[in-house]
């Protein structure tokens, strides 16, 4: 992609923006989470609200309110009239009442944003070298069922965000091919075994999934009354122990899991998946591949969560263009047998086993 033309002026602008770019960010959760971006966006009609009325209203100091909206203005969050009179932007408005936005900014927030500061340690080692300012864990997935609450909900809204939308269409997808044993690789939470086993009364289930997380789901499914017919495989993909996914299954479901391994890793899985299985077996992978994103905003989340991945999840993955998995996907065996779009951003592979 061509360089755009900026002038000079632009380009020191924007890398002034840059620099200061934290101080933007932590300045705009202050006021969302204060309630001053609310405050101003209900009084809109009346013309918006001076520094004085925001900080009286809200309990807050003259000072702390204006700092916070001075830097809001130069960033084109909020405008001020003439009388001293403060609005929200459209930009203003999103990051107040977007959910997307809002799911971003928590997760940016409250899981990241002090890990960030370790990200060159983490590209020179190969480790996610910001998760120490979570826990002491290898990845952050043996950590999550231990995360403190608020960064453990930022978390677990943020990978729910991106795939729960497209659930509905992936289950219509999943069930014509009326499947009765389904294996799910990275349970998570069991929410979308739940929705297999409320769909189809006689399909049954295995989890796979670290200990931790497993535990949870099935806590899940058996308080809505389907324990008995949920099995429960503990595994780490990352451990030296020899790997298995049951045999004898129609379905082998991984939906966002691919992603959090390296390309070493996805192949030794997609091994795995593929001794697993036999003609009539289904591998169903689903992702957000960076190269299939209609919009440029779509893209840039994507490569936004891959430097996640590398300083805060497991130092070694990140959001992959479907060329990878596709090349993955063939070495290990397998030929793509359906490629369906879901929704806006996700893609699912059908995938089978090649036959000798």
């Amino acid at each position: 992609m061509q360089e755009q033309p900026d002038s000079a002026f632009d380009a020191i602008q924007q890398a002034h923006q840059i620099a200061f770019a934290p101080f933007v960010f932590q300045a705009t959760v202050s006021l969302r989470d204060l309630g001053v971006f609310e405050f101003i966006f209900k009084n809109r009609k009346k013309g918006g609200k001076k520094i004085k009325e925001i900080a009286s209203q809200l309990s807050l100091s003259m000072y702390g309110v204006g700092v916070l909206l001075e830097i809001a203005e130069s960033a084109n969050i909020v405008i001020k009239d003439k009388d001293g009179n403060f609005l929200l932007t459209k930009t203003g408005y999103f990051l107040t009442y977007n959910e997307t936005v809002n799911v971003n900014v928590n997760f940016t927030n409250d899981v990241c944003y002090k890990g960030l500061y370790h990200l060159p340690e983490a590209i020179k080692n190969g480790t996610p070298a910001g998760l120490k300012e979570l826990g002491s864990w290898p990845t952050i997935y043996e950590g999550l069922s231990k995360l403190p609450p608020q960064i453990q909900k930022s978390w677990f809204e943020f990978d729910h965000h991106y795939s729960d939308d497209i659930f509905d269409e992936a289950l219509e997808k999943l069930f014509t091919y009326r499947p009765k044993r389904i294996v799910d690789v990275g349970a998570n939470t069991g929410k979308y075994a739940l929705r297999c086993l409320d769909k189809d009364p006689q399909v049954e289930m295995t989890l796979l999934d670290l200990p931790g997380q497993l535990k949870k789901a099935l806590a899940s499914i058996e308080k809505k009354g389907f324990k008995e017919r949920v099995t429960g495989q503990e595994i780490d993909w990352l451990s030296k122990e020899e790997k298995t996914i049951p045999k004898g299954v129609d379905v082998i479901w991984m939906c966002q899991f691919l992603d959090c391994f390296s390309e070493e890793e996805i192949s030794t899985i997609l091994n795995t998946a593929v001794e697993a299985m036999d003609a009539n077996t289904r591998l169903i992978i689903i992702e957000t591949y960076t190269d299939r994103q209609k919009f440029d905003n779509a893209k840039f989340i994507l490569e936004a969560t891959s430097i996640y991945f590398t300083v805060m999840a497991n130092g070694n993955s990140k959001m992959y263009p479907s060329t990878v998995l596709i090349d993955l996907a063939k070495k290990a065996g397998l030929y793509i047998d359906e490629d369906v779009t879901l929704g806006e951003y996700h893609t699912m592979f059908v995938c089978k086993k090649e036959q000798s």
